[in-house]
């Protein structure tokens, strides 16, 4: 079956809250680092994509990730923010950086 054929069910749905992983990223990544480890809200599915961090190494980007609008708090992400307290910014983020923030704060892990 062709991979445009495959219908990818996304792991979240809007309104879950997420935690976005806190790790190291080798290479080419789409994950700014002032996002990871924090906590957010799936506030939109964009759909499947192919694999950016794939295609910038030109491969074919299969499989294709599901890609999320992704709430935070600007409190959450900068200490010293002197900005009103419903502030918010909206990152774009492929599933495999998502975790949910449950399972995460139960375990104790930022992440998958």
């Amino acid at each position: 079956m062709s991979a445009a054929l495959t219908r990818i069910t996304p792991e979240f749905s809007v309104g879950d809250r997420v935690v976005i992983r806190n790790c190291a990223a080798l290479g080419h990544c789409r994950t700014p680092w002032y996002v990871r480890g924090k906590s957010g809200t799936i506030v939109e599915i964009h759909g499947a994509f192919r694999d950016p961090e794939r295609l910038a190494y030109h491969r074919p980007g299969f499989p294709e990730r599901v890609l999320y609008k992704v709430r935070l708090r600007q409190h959450d992400l900068w200490a010293e923010y002197q900005g009103g307290k419903d502030d918010n910014l909206d990152v774009d983020i492929y599933e495999p950086w998502l975790g949910a923030a449950a399972a995460a704060a139960k375990t104790g892990r930022k992440g998958r």
